[in-house]
């Protein structure tokens, strides 16, 4: 292997996967999606909007204020109601799925008090 291919992949196996391939590969793939708008959702009143499309109004749980900061928990709860918006906006839908959050719960405050932040 030359020098190069080495300090382009930063090890000397170049199929090993490492932090520098992960940005290269995440990096491409941004871009790919940006460029295609893969995600893009037309609003009403944007060109590609058809409000005779069905309509899904998918409602997530706000992550629990545990106080002590975020756990897996947390996103535990969203990636099945996220997985379900997705599907349904490439099944066609027309899909609003918000989130709120809530850090003022009496956790949190008792968190602040104790540790003074």
């Amino acid at each position: 292997m030359s020098e190069a291919e080495q300090t382009e992949t930063g090890n000397e196996y170049p199929h090993r996967y490492n932090a520098l391939m992960a940005q290269k590969l995440e990096g491409k793939w941004q871009d790919y999606w940006e460029r295609e708008e893969t995600f893009h959702a037309p609003n009403p009143g944007e060109e590609g909007f058809d409000p005779a499309r069905p309509k899904k109004f998918i409602m997530d749980m706000f992550p629990y204020p545990s106080g002590v900061g975020l756990h897996v928990g947390h996103p535990l709860g969203y990636i099945a109601t996220d997985i379900y918006a997705r599907y349904q906006r490439m099944q066609g839908c027309n899909v609003l799925h918000p989130m709120g959050y809530d850090a003022f719960g009496l956790p949190a405050e008792q968190y602040a008090i104790q540790t003074g932040q």
